[in-house]
C-alpha cells in the first residue's frame, strides 16, 4: 500500500535488467583497466619525451643557424678584401718608389686603377658612364643645364662623376651636365 504523500509518479521506475549502480568490478575487469592506464600513461611520458627533444632539437637549430648568419655577414666582404689586397699591395709599391718622372708614377696609378676596376666588375660593380646618351633619371643625376649646339636636347653633355651599379641595383647615380633646348 502507498504512503498518502507518495504517489505514483514520484518515485522513478526501476529496471529490474541493469546492473545495480554500485556493483563492483569483477577483479579482471580492474586488473585490465590497471594495464590500460599504465600503457596510456607511459605512452603520455613517451610522448612528453619526445616532445621534449624535439624542442631542444629546434632550439638547437636555431641557435645553429643564427651563429652561422652572424658569421656569415662577419665575413661577407672577404672575398672582396681578399681581391683589393694586390691593389693595396700595388699603392704600397708605387708610393715606396722615389722618382720625380711623372710619367712613371702616371703610369704606376692608371695600372693600379685598371686593377682596382676588375676587382670591382668581379664583385658585380657597374660603371655608370653616361656621356652621349640620353639623360635617365633614374640612374643620373642632373647637376646643370648647358649649351651644347652639336647635341640633342635631354643628352648628357658631361659627366662630373661617374655612377655606379651593384648587381643591377643603383649604388650612386652620376652627376652630369645636360644639353638644354636652344
Amino acid at each position: 500500500m502507498m504512503h498518502p504523500k507518495e504517489s505514483p509518479e514520484s518515485t522513478p521506475p526501476v529496471d529490474e535488467n541493469a546492473p545495480p549502480a554500485t556493483a563492483p568490478a569483477n577483479a579482471d575487469e580492474l586488473e585490465t583497466l590497471t594495464r590500460q592506464l599504465a600503457e596510456a600513461e607511459a605512452n603520455l611520458a613517451g610522448m612528453h619525451d619526445t616532445l621534449l627533444r624535439e624542442r631542444a632539437d629546434l632550439e638547437n637549430q636555431r641557435k645553429r643557424m643564427q651563429r652561422d648568419l652572424e658569421q656569415s655577414l662577419k665575413f661577407a666582404n672577404e672575398k672582396l678584401l681578399r681581391d683589393l689586397l694586390p691593389v693595396y699591395d700595388g699603392l704600397e709599391s708605387g708610393l715606396a718608389v722615389e722618382t720625380a718622372d711623372v710619367a712613371v708614377m702616371r703610369e704606376g696609378l692608371s695600372l693600379t686603377l685598371k686593377a682596382l676596376l676588375k676587382v670591382a666588375e668581379s664583385n658585380g660593380l657597374e660603371q655608370v658612364n653616361p656621356l652621349g646618351q640620353p639623360l635617365d633619371p633614374e640612374r643620373h643625376h642632373a647637376v646643370s643645364l648647358v649649351e651644347a649646339p652639336d647635341q640633342p636636347a635631354g643628352t648628357v653633355v658631361g659627366v662630373m662623376q661617374k655612377g655606379y651599379v651593384l648587381n643591377g641595383r643603383l649604388l650612386r647615380p652620376a652627376l652630369v651636365t645636360v644639353a638644354k633646348e636652344p
